[in-house]
């Protein structure tokens, strides 16, 4: 068997000059900030964070995960379930938040905007109660959505569809 060699500075840097640089830089960039922070603690003033102020840009606007209240959002909305050809290799009976899938189940697969946990009112899905995102999808981002069904006939059944889709988010959202 070969033995594969690392060159450079613990494989990092393949040129060993490399390292003074950026310690060099590093430097350059840390040491005026410290002053700068030091100088402006010791004559009283505050120093505001650029996080602090986005941060408190984005909460005087009400967004999904804040509010609790429906929101509608237009999507596409297409259906798979638990089978192979719908979920490939991971049509091992578990979601993607790792929930085992039971018999009867409804729930939904959305993109990665939407926290797992999520309620969602589908129009002409589960009787019109709301269910949860517990599930994501290779083909779902944006604005997408898969609701799950136990098979495959009815998933087929439920075709491509764009919907009004209400969202939930707040508390109940994990």
């Amino acid at each position: 068997m070969k033995k594969a060699t690392v060159k450079g500075f613990c494989g990092v840097f393949p040129n060993p000059r490399a390292v003074p640089a950026m310690i060099l830089l590093t430097a350059i960039i840390c040491v005026p900030t410290c002053i700068v922070g030091v100088v402006y603690t010791k004559a009283g003033d505050r120093i505001t964070l650029l996080s602090a102020t986005i941060t408190e840009f984005d909460n005087s606007k009400p967004t999904l995960g804040q509010s609790g209240e429906w929101q509608t959002v237009r999507m596409r909305v297409t259906a798979y379930c638990p089978c192979q050809k719908c979920c490939g290799e991971y049509s091992d009976g578990q979601t993607a938040c790792s929930y085992k899938i039971r018999r009867g189940d409804a729930f939904v697969a959305a993109d990665k905007k939407y926290c797992f946990g999520t309620e969602m009112l589908v129009a002409g899905y589960n009787n019109g109660e709301p269910v949860k995102v517990l599930d994501r999808g290779g083909a779902i981002h944006g604005d997408r959505l898969d609701v799950f069904f136990g098979s495959h006939k009815e998933a087929l059944k439920w075709g491509v569809k764009y919907l009004d889709v209400k969202v939930r988010s707040g508390p109940q959202t994990q």
